[in-house]
């Protein structure tokens, strides 16, 4: 293969490199940004030789090249083009710019929450705890106990402005620590308490536009949009002064006029506005709540799901800090709790419906997790895919948020729910237990209802029976590069480098792997962060981010394991690499590990496939089992031909 010829037709066939915006590249495929795509002629990508697929994604472009590869035809894709390379955060940042304004604003919003939620999580569930206990236990709210813990209980709240400047600045591209400064200043105490003067607390002028408006004294505790904006305007001038300021007086300058202009704008236009835009959004999400017979709930708690698929559920989470910072009660977390059991509800239909051990082995998961309150597994992975099973949890949302209104039920925090919601639902504890009932009921009968099998009969009696996992669960029976059954090795087959589920290519939630573009293989949602080599071998590429390793296998293989999906945007957070390009590894040796929970609470999903990328060289190549596997449990058959 001709790399630079390949990378000269990429181009040309981009519409020459003035159309070219960005450019990375990660273990399997070019990740580009164009300026105008309808000047992308697709089909010609799709003809050049070693172009093995072309798909768009998240504002991205993304041509398929393959591992070992791409990186060559990346090289001289640049240099023929003229640009610098590019990581992987750039051309995210280029393809989000190109995303409508409004699509840009909610990921802002979700961008600055999703660090800071566990905080507000931490805190909140014990708010929770602590209103339980002086509920069963009314002594206990007076006792010295009781009131060291409540400190703990309402610090994130109390103190919310700093943590959301803190990460706004760090969106915005700012110093964090000046966007600290600014949400202190916002909650200073020689201000009135936000919630004192919302309890009557006396207030005076603290400054006045001529007479005509003035503005009182009052911090922003619990506050939101207001802490966002002001941040954004500081960071706005400080990297207006950086570029401007010699580097002599920059230290002094830009940080002094950044802080004095920002917080002077924010104390007397900036708060008071936009506190009052944030008041007229959560006057407007109570409206629809009370609407009569829940109606507002009932379409609310049946589009929640559509905008988990469109990634703009972020934005609940000001609503939320705002109920809360109002009168304690957010009424909003029902209506997601409602949405997301209902999910649950409906793959898990699925799950006992289906006679495909392998959907029910993916589907049974993930309405498990689902009912923890993580949806995007049983959405994305089932309900989306076969549809009816969507608009089934969609219909039982509705149903389950419109009881919750119904019955008032209401969360004194925010950051958790479905089971993990009785934690903060305690004043509320039946009415919160009937919303996920009905909820769940109405979602999973409709989708029994609602799911045909596409899996025959006879297919149903040629499946594999499941391995047995018997002591799969023991560290000291999993096998090491000492204690291996070199014995039963046979060449002819792939050995799993990873423990956990089984999940057929087909099924992968990402086209290129799921449309074998790479070669063939399958898949294993993990159940431990770590891969092993599955024969002796030498290490072919090992990615800078550890999130991928491509081995030769002494039995003539060529291997690719890729940790998740999309995971190279990490930039190797999560992932540690124990070998290097180039080494000689041997059966059962550790080749990188990875933290699980860390890699899944940033929202990407660990399937890891593994690819037979010299797939060519078989006349077939079968996947061996179905269900759990351990190490080195039997994955693929190989024929050769």
């Amino acid at each position: 293969m001709d790399h630079r010829q390949c990378a000269a037709e990429i181009l040309s066939a981009l519409g020459g490199k003035d159309n070219l915006v960005s450019a990375a590249h990660c273990a399997t495929r070019l990740r580009l940004v164009i300026a105008d795509n309808s000047r992308v002629q697709k089909s010609v990508l799709e003809d050049i030789d070693g172009v093995k697929g072309v798909f768009e994604a998240a504002g991205q472009l993304q041509v398929i090249i393959g591992t070992g590869t791409v990186n060559k035809v990346y090289a001289e894709f640049i240099s023929i083009a003229g640009v610098e390379a590019a990581s992987k955060d750039d051309v995210k940042k280029a393809a989000a710019s190109k995303a409508p304004w409004y699509k840009r604003a909610i990921k802002t919003l979700g961008d600055i929450f999703v660090p800071i939620i566990p905080a507000i999580v931490a805190t909140g569930l014990l708010n929770g705890i602590l209103g339980g206990l002086s509920k069963a236990k009314p002594s206990l709210a007076g006792s010295d106990l009781f009131a060291l813990l409540n400190i703990f209980s309402n610090a994130a709240l109390v103190f919310l402005p700093i943590l959301i400047a803190i990460s706004a600045a760090k969106i915005f591209g700012g110093n964090i620590y000046l966007g600290a400064v600014v949400g202190m200043i916002m909650i200073h105490p020689d201000l009135v308490n936000a919630w004192s003067a919302g309890g009557g607390a006396e207030t005076s002028t603290l400054w006045s536009w001529f007479g005509l408006w003035n503005i009182q004294n009052t911090g922003y505790q619990g506050h939101v949009i207001p802490v966002i904006i002001a941040v954004l305007m500081l960071c706005t001038i400080e990297k207006w002064l950086h570029k401007r300021v010699p580097e002599t007086f920059d230290l002094f300058v830009t940080p002094l006029v950044s802080v004095l202009v920002t917080s002077f704008f924010t104390m007397t236009v900036i708060g008071p506005v936009f506190s009052q835009i944030e008041t007229w959004v959560l006057d407007g999400a109570k409206w629809l709540i009370a609407l009569p017979l829940g109606l507002g709930s009932f379409i609310m708690g049946g589009v929640y799901a559509p905008t988990v698929v469109a990634g703009v559920h972020h934005m609940y989470n000001a609503i939320e800090l705002a109920m809360i910072a109002d009168n304690g009660q957010n009424t909003w977390m029902p209506i997601a709790t409602a949405a997301n059991v209902a999910q649950g509800a409906a793959a898990l239909a699925v799950a006992l419906k289906t006679r495909s051990r392998k959907l029910r082995s993916m589907a049974l998961p993930a309405s498990l997790s689902a009912f923890m309150g993580i949806t995007e597994p049983a959405i994305f992975g089932v309900n989306v895919r076969y549809g009816k099973p969507l608009i089934a949890g969609m219909a039982g949302g509705a149903c389950g948020a419109m009881a919750a209104s119904v019955m008032k039920v209401y969360a004194t925090a925010n950051g958790v729910t479905g089971l993990f919601g009785f934690l903060i639902t305690t004043e509320c504890f039946f009415g919160y237990l009937i919303t996920i009932i009905v909820s769940f009921a109405a979602a999973f009968g409709i989708s029994w209802i609602l799911f045909k099998d596409e899996k025959s009969e006879k297919d149903s009696s040629s499946e594999k029976p499941a391995p047995s996992t018997k002591n799969s669960n023991s560290e000291a029976e999993k096998p090491s590069a000492d204690t291996l059954p070199q014995t039963s090795y046979d060449d002819s087959c792939v050995y799993s480098p990873i423990s956990g589920t089984i999940v057929a290519m087909k099924n992968v939630p990402d086209e290129t792997f799921a449309t074998e573009i790479l070669g063939k293989g399958a898949a294993v949602a993990p159940s431990e962060g770590k891969v092993i080599a599955p024969a002796d071998g030498e290490v072919s590429t090992m990615f800078d981010t550890n999130h991928a390793i491509g081995l030769t296998l002494d039995n003539g293989m060529d291997v690719l394991i890729h940790i998740g999906l999309n995971t190279v945007e990490l930039n190797g957070n999560g992932f540690t690499g124990h070998v290097k390009e180039g080494d000689r590894i041997r059966r059962g040796q550790t080749l990188i590990t990875f933290d699980k929970s860390f890699i899944e609470s940033k929202g990407y999903n660990t399937i890891t496939p593994i690819i037979i990328t010299n797939a060519d060289d078989f006349a077939e190549i079968n996947q061996a089992s179905d269900g759990k596997i351990d190490f080195l449990g039997k994955l693929l058959e190989t024929k050769k031909g």
